[in-house]
């Protein structure tokens, strides 16, 4: 079996415990295969959550779900120093805190105030934590998928732009189908009956297959058409007027050299999920929309008008020309 087999066995498994949302578990592959974080995003009971303790079920990886209050501390996510004594001699050691995992669940971000969001920028760009004057590295598999719920804004810290701009995508959950919220049902039916029976367990993947299949990435081609493509699309959140009075009206501040970056990783990530070892515009659009919505400030007309970063990507897409 080759690793992209071996990845396409995992999003398959993935599929048979979240119902209606193949894209979504395809965009947390990408998350996972393009060494990025993730923010997702959906109103409450769309499995979220189920969505990422499904990827680490089903991988060999140290799984951490962290409850976002606005209670919590700084020290409760990156760990602390902890005094301990025996044989009449004292020292401080340092306790790792849940962060110190392979696939991080940080719940409803939103709901912790600053210091502990801040907590989080070394951890996910840096990949270390730093207590106490003490540097210590996390794992070589290492991804934070933050969810957040957007009708609920009561008791929340809204993220700041430089926190958000660390996020590889932001994913948004809706809800599914007619048969898919039969399928639903039917699936937790049968989880909770007891004349179901055990399944067989199913052996999680090994690590070393996402670290193959990153290598294999890493060798994708991207032709120069391809790169000016994304630069173009990047360009054109900066300087809209290049391109309508609409767009320059609709956008107060357009993406960072990051959205370029992820551009770039998710669609070669893309390609190679596709069976392909080249970039297509395809696979820049596939991605566009989830790399970009969070790197949009909008601008008062375009709030006041009930324009949405979505539908701005999407006139972005038609206006900027295809190679």
């Amino acid at each position: 079996m080759t690793t992209l087999d071996e990845i396409r066995e995992l999003k398959a498994r993935m599929e048979t415990s979240i119902i209606g949302q193949s894209e979504v578990i395809d965009r947390i592959i990408i998350g996972l295969l393009a060494d990025g974080n993730l923010l997702i995003e959906g109103l409450p009971g769309l499995a979220k959550t189920r969505a990422i303790k499904s990827l680490a079920k089903n991988l060999a990886a140290d799984f951490s779900r962290i409850q976002f209050t606005p209670d919590l501390l700084p020290s409760d996510v990156t760990g602390s120093e902890v005094y301990f004594s025996s044989g009449g001699k004292g020292e401080f050691k340092f306790q790792p805190g849940p962060i110190f995992g392979n696939i991080i669940l940080a719940d409803e971000i939103n709901r912790a105030p600053a210091k502990v969001q801040a907590a989080l920028l070394e951890a996910m760009e840096e990949r270390q934590v730093t207590v106490s004057g003490s540097t210590h590295k996390m794992p070589d598999l290492f991804m934070v998928m933050a969810t957040q719920n957007p009708i609920e804004q009561e008791g929340t810290y809204p993220l700041p732009e430089a926190q958000m701009d660390r996020f590889l995508m932001h994913i948004m959950i809706n809800y599914g189908t007619e048969e898919a919220e039969g399928d639903i049902i039917r699936l937790v039916r049968s989880e909770n009956s007891p004349s179901t029976g055990k399944k067989k367990a199913v052996k999680p993947l090994p690590q070393k297959v996402v670290f193959d299949a990153r290598k294999q990435i890493a060798s994708i081609h991207t032709a120069p058409e391809i790169e000016t493509y994304i630069v173009d699309l990047v360009f054109a959140t900066r300087y809209p007027e290049r391109y309508s009075e609409k767009l320059k009206s609709w956008i107060e501040v357009g993406a960072s050299p990051r959205g370029g970056l992820a551009l770039d990783k998710c669609s070669r990530t893309h390609a190679w999920l596709q069976g392909r070892d080249y970039v297509t515009p395809d696979d820049v659009r596939a991605v566009l929309h989830n790399v970009l919505r969070h790197r949009l400030i909008l601008s008062y007309e375009a709030n006041a008008d009930g324009i949405g970063a979505d539908e701005i990507i999407k006139e972005i897409a038609t206006q900027v020309a295809v190679p």
